[in-house]
């Protein structure tokens, strides 16, 4: 099911477009804008995408085409979980 209406087609940013011609120059390119969509002209390109805080490296394959840029570039940390931090103190109160 399309997220977007099919009238109005998949959204991606001016600057991509015009980059979408110059293959080469979108190798050493940092995105800013998670919001467009992948395109098949992207396929076997490596692209730095931004996510808030510094760029990710990633390689677009046949898979992603159809999804966002932001998708595969998380701005959350991953943290471990605090289960099991402190044994001893089970049966203390």
């Amino acid at each position: 099911m399309p997220r977007r209406s099919i009238w109005k087609g998949s959204f991606v940013d001016a600057f991509l477009l015009r980059m979408k011609k110059e293959r080469e120059s979108l190798l050493s390119r940092k995105i800013w804008s998670r919001r467009s969509s992948i395109s098949p002209e992207f396929v076997d390109c490596s692209v730095r995408i931004y996510n808030g805080k510094t760029p990710v490296r990633c390689k677009i394959t046949e898979g992603k085409v159809g999804h966002k840029f932001g998708e595969f570039a998380s701005t959350r940390k991953r943290r471990p979980s605090r289960t099991n931090i402190e044994p001893g103190r089970k049966g203390k109160k």
